[in-house]
């Protein structure tokens, strides 16, 4: 197990849409543990898809206070009402932004022994699941939003500083 490298914004493959795991292999524990590895080796590290360490796999782990999960081929299969609240990104470090998700989700994924479950969460839980999904979509967190924060002070990020970050924003439907 180790910690790997996170990859970031300004690498194309952060946009590439994650395939999806076919079997659950050696190879595949590992990478899981290292993405474990990789988001306890730093206080406030919430979660981590495999494309953020270069890995266009469907894989992501999270720890949102509440211990490790793990999602293998995760899809949303429910969703309802809304939250606004703040985000970031290990592959955008130093700025925040407001996005709104669903206030619940009922996400389908495999456990490592290959065992179809569904987990269901609200709140922060929900919004750190949507997130990392996305990034398994190739979409991050800043296609959502509008204005950028420092996460240091908390102050809005000039259009001159932020129009960089978000000049990598790709086009959602709304």
């Amino acid at each position: 197990m180790a910690e790997r490298m996170i990859v970031q914004l300004g690498d194309p493959i952060l946009r590439e849409r994650s395939k999806p795991v076919a079997s659950i292999t050696q190879n595949v524990r590992k990478i899981l543990n290292d993405m474990a590895d990789t988001i306890y080796a730093a206080e406030g590290r919430a979660g981590l898809s495999a494309i953020q360490i270069g890995i266009p796999k469907q894989l992501a782990v999270m720890d949102c206070a509440t211990g490790l999960i793990e999602l293998i081929n995760p899809v949303i299969v429910e969703s309802h009402g809304e939250q606004k609240g703040t985000e970031a990104c290990l592959s955008i470090p130093g700025v925040v932004g407001v996005v709104k998700r669903a206030q619940y989700v009922k996400v389908k994924t495999l456990t490592r022994a290959g065992e179809e479950v569904f987990l269901e969460a609200d709140g922060f839980m929900a919004r750190c699941m949507q997130h990392e999904i996305d990034h398994l979509h190739g979409i991050l967190y800043i296609d959502y939003v509008n204005e950028l924060y420092d996460d240091r002070k908390g102050k809005r990020l000039k259009p001159a500083d932020a129009s960089p970050i978000l000049a990598y924003r790709i086009r959602l439907p709304r």
